[in-house]
């Protein structure tokens, strides 16, 4: 088994997306910074989020049984700071001044994502110090902008370059 050190510095190597995991319903409204989110299934169109399992996000989407995954825009990197907390202390309210997209879903969709995925949780797997949660997605949103990464600490860009063959 490798060192936790050894470990943690080749995961900085793994580009991810920056989602914002927002919840919202009788427990209140919440959201957080991830780079832990992708699909599970298309049938039924399922995905996966990875939450601390004592964090407040985990506890709050445990409680109102909703999630939003809010996959940032690539210029959206001020929202993914605010959500990470690194502006708690300026800004009461996450959320404050951000515009948010009307909804069928409780979870708040925010304009500043790339795309976004609706769920209903269908599953709370303990994992370590982690929570896996399943949602089924019941609605999705997507606008035609690249999303923002993140690798080895900072945000990146990315560049799409196709296969040779595909369009």
């Amino acid at each position: 088994m490798p060192a936790r050190g050894e470990f943690i510095r080749a995961m900085r190597g793994v580009a991810s997306s920056v989602s914002v995991v927002t919840t919202d319903g009788a427990a209140g409204r919440h959201g957080a910074t991830v780079s832990a989110f992708c699909s599970v299934s298309a049938d039924p169109p399922s995905v996966l989020i990875c939450l601390r399992a004592d964090s407040r996000i985990a506890r709050t989407v445990l409680a109102n049984r909703v999630f939003c995954v809010n996959v940032l825009r690539a210029s959206a990197k001020e929202v993914a700071d605010r959500f990470a907390g690194r502006h708690d202390d300026a800004v009461a309210d996450r959320f404050a001044g951000l515009a948010i997209e009307a909804s069928t879903a409780l979870s708040p969709i925010l304009r500043a994502a790339a795309s976004a995925f609706a769920c209903g949780l269908t599953e709370a797997i303990p994992t370590g110090s982690h929570l896996v949660l399943i949602g089924r997605v019941g609605e999705v949103w997507r606008h035609d902008e690249r999303p923002l990464a993140y690798i080895d600490g900072g945000y990146a860009s990315l560049s799409l370059q196709r296969a040779a063959g595909q369009r």
